[in-house]
């Protein structure tokens, strides 16, 4: 009798937590399908690459989730790996990496969901024959795949130049026009130095691109890369700084030839199959073109009144030069909130972070515990459901909740994004989707469509 008695105690202890347990599974398998729907119908952000998992191989060891430096991208879901938040994945590719039976490979995003994404064959050509893309324009946001990208199109533009036994004495004529002094432009360039090509590279801005102009101390970088004629950068995290030390190094060369202060206006092909580069300054005959444009283009401004006041700032250079300021900056997405946290670190500084929406959705993991901290210290302070109405020399205005606030003011930072070069691109001839697409010149330009339809899997 006492021995049933115990193992009836035994027997409910163990099914109690079964259950439990079982509960726990559900409701987390739950969650999970909450998540990924939620990746499905905002997946479509900025960002064109994906992981993508075959369920048929994946064996549900979970070490694709662990690796994962964005955070929450991927969510083990009926034991099988699942996108959840696919508009974080930034293309990093260490899930691929660390799936130890090649369930996982990185795709780029389907053009009808992100028609702003130029069409490209897998050796980066246009639909423009010999006018390639690199970069972030191309869909990849990754520093690390600009800089493979540049190296890799300039073989593949060295390859064909040695294919096509065309005659290069003529000195008004480059091998390769550079549009873009990015990582992706710079290291085009230094590959075509390695290469012998002869080639200039033009720029609007200064060298380093997008990165010259994150917050101090940003990681650029969190895995090593390679740069033409320069090696491996060993370290697994690498900041703007130490990125930009690079830079200033490779501005020094005397092999280095770049153009600044120059925006391209229009690319013409001639009647001998070059091309004519337009600049602000001056024009220039090339053989082949590498656009390097990155896809920021230019600040978007909201339309607020007293937006023209010189307090009024789009991008952040040094946080460091400003202390003491009552400051506010306008964003909801990591490069509006690492401003505003790096201004909020500065002596003195009183930081109001305003966002037009009821929460933040779309920032990195690292950033939303950040932001947690610095609020909890009273570093910063972040406004919801507000909008700016108008700036003046004294006071900044916020429209929150039907009711203006206004707010003792020194400076404002808008960070609404920018106008991506897509006017520019199709002025130019370049294929975006079906509906405008002009296919010409070489077999791989014309299997561009194609091309990018396999990359999904389609």
């Amino acid at each position: 009798m006492d021995n049933f008695v115990s193992f009836f105690i035994a027997a409910t202890i163990i099914l109690f937590f079964l259950f439990t347990h079982l509960r726990r599974l559900k409701r987390r398998d739950a969650e999970a399908v909450v998540a990924a729907e939620k990746g499905k119908i905002i997946s479509h952000g900025p960002q064109s690459q994906h992981p993508k998992i075959d369920g048929n191989l994946c064996i549900g060891c979970a070490s694709c989730t662990l690796v994962c430096p964005e955070g929450d991208v991927l969510a083990m879901f009926g034991g099988k790996a699942v996108i959840i938040n696919g508009y974080k994945c930034i293309g990093h590719s260490l899930c691929m990496e660390a799936c130890p039976v090649g369930a996982i490979t990185m795709v780029m995003a389907d053009p009808s969901v992100n028609g702003d994404t130029p069409i490209l064959t897998p050796k980066h050509e246009t639909t423009v024959k010999n006018m390639f893309i690199v970069g972030e324009l191309g869909g990849l946001a990754l520093i690390k795949n600009a800089i493979n990208q540049g190296r890799d199109c300039i073989d593949h533009i060295a390859t064909r130049l040695a294919a096509s036994g065309v005659s290069r004495n003529n000195s008004d004529v480059h091998d390769v026009v550079i549009v873009g002094a990015g990582p992706a432009g710079v290291s085009a360039s230094l590959r075509a130095i390695e290469k012998k090509l002869k080639y200039i590279t033009v720029d609007e801005g200064e060298i380093g691109g997008t990165v010259a102009k994150y917050p101090r101390q940003k990681l650029v970088m969190t895995s090593p890369v390679e740069f033409p004629m320069y090696g491996k950068f060993k370290k697994w995290e690498l900041s703007k700084e130490e990125l930009l030390k690079f830079w200033d190094q490779v501005l020094r060369r005397a092999d280095f030839k770049v153009f600044q202060g120059e925006k391209v206006s229009d690319i013409q092909k001639a009647e001998d199959d070059t091309f004519v580069v337009h600049t602000s300054k001056n024009q220039y005959r090339t053989r082949y073109v590498v656009l390097a444009l990155g896809k920021g283009g230019s600040p978007r401004k909201l339309g607020v009144k007293g937006e023209g006041l010189p307090k009024v700032m789009y991008r952040l250079i040094e946080a460091d030069h400003y202390i003491n300021k009552k400051i506010l900056v306008i964003g909801g997405g990591d490069s509006a909130v690492e401003a505003a946290m790096g201004l909020a670190a500065q002596v003195g500084n009183t930081v109001t972070l305003s966002y037009r929406q009821a929460n933040f959705s779309r920032l990195k993991d690292r950033n939303v515990k950040r932001l947690e901290e610095c609020e909890r210290k009273g570093k910063l302070k972040v406004i919801f459901n507000s909008n700016p109405v108008e700036f003046t020399d004294e006071s900044a205005m916020l429209e929150v909740g039907g009711a203006t606030q206004k707010l003792a003011n020194d400076f404002v930072w808008i960070f609404a994004g920018g106008d991506p070069p897509t006017a520019f691109l199709k002025k130019i001839g370049v294929g975006f989707n079906s509906k405008n697409l002009t296919l010409e010149g070489s077999s791989e330009a014309k299997a561009a469509k194609k091309s990018s339809l396999e990359l999904v899997g389609a």
